[in-house]
């Protein structure tokens, strides 16, 4: 076995040894980012952790390029991916760019300020910087059918937006105060990431707007249009080696599509419809 390494290493080209190809290595961040709880297939820093640390540990890896594809979700979990990325890119003294697919929106968007610099599609959807709660109410349903609701809990606030209760002027007050600071948060957060780039700060770019690509760069969300490959191989020269990460799944999870344990087929149908939901508000 030593003797046929040796011959092997004995074949590749001395330069090739002594001047590897640069490597870039690609980060998917793909789906809507939250608790693996709450839906099907969620991306969140536990999911990633070894992922992140992989893309910067890879021989010769002279870039790490962020492959989006999310429509939002937790922005918590953005933050905490968005963190621990720069925090490695810090440490390994490696560059971060970030590449929007389909969407790089809300929670999406916040992720590619990971990246130094921003790129996108011409028909990527960019931007949806706000922050949503969305719910039902289901008071007259349950007098209709005769359903007696029983709640008991200490604290006023402990059942704020009871979906079952009518709603209620001071917890709907408390909300909406709840996501204009979650909403601040946000802006701050972006501008503190893209500085002087932004354009039209006080009108638009806040409003939970989408853009295209085109569009988004004009107003400074994103630096540039272009795919992947080509602007890499500007930066790092066309000998660029690209190395995705990929998820390690078992053969039998992979074909029967078990993503997590004990969980019922009602429960996986409600993640899934809660999932298609987020990617429904881009038409996708």
């Amino acid at each position: 076995m030593n003797k046929l390494i040796r011959n092997l290493i004995a074949k590749i080209p001395i330069d090739a040894l002594a001047n590897p190809d640069p490597v870039v290595a690609v980060l998917p961040l793909e789906g809507v980012i939250g608790t693996s709880g709450r839906f099907s297939n969620a991306i969140n820093l536990s999911n990633l952790e070894d992922k992140i640390k992989a893309a910067f540990d890879i021989y010769n890896v002279k870039a790490v390029a962020l492959s989006i594809n999310s429509p939002g979700g937790s922005p918590v979990q953005s933050e905490l991916i968005v963190k621990r990325i720069r925090e490695l890119s810090e440490e390994k003294e490696i560059p971060v760019y970030a590449f929007a697919e389909d969407v790089a929106a809300s929670g999406g968007y916040m992720l590619a300020l990971a990246g130094e610099e921003i790129y996108a599609h011409k028909a990527s959807i960019v931007g949806s910087i706000g922050v949503i709660s969305a719910g039902f109410g289901y008071p007259e349903a349950i007098e209709k059918l005769g359903i007696e609701r029983r709640v008991y809990t200490a604290g006023e606030s402990k059942s704020l937006m009871d979906p079952f209760k009518p709603e209620v002027e001071k917890d709907v007050k408390m909300m909406k105060t709840l996501l204009k600071e979650v909403h601040g948060f946000f802006k701050e957060f972006v501008k503190e990431a893209r500085g002087d780039k932004l354009k039209d700060v006080k009108k638009n770019i806040f409003s939970g707007q989408v853009w295209n690509g085109e569009e988004a760069t004009k107003i400074g969300l994103i630096d540039g249009v272009g795919d992947m490959r080509s602007i890499m191989k500007e930066k790092l020269g066309e000998d660029v080696k690209f190395k995705r990460l990929k998820d390690e799944k078992g053969f039998f999870k992979g074909l029967l599509g078990v993503h997590r344990p004990n969980v019922s087929i009602a429960e996986d149908v409600i993640k899934t419809i809660e999932t298609r939901g987020e990617w429904g508000k881009y038409g996708l």
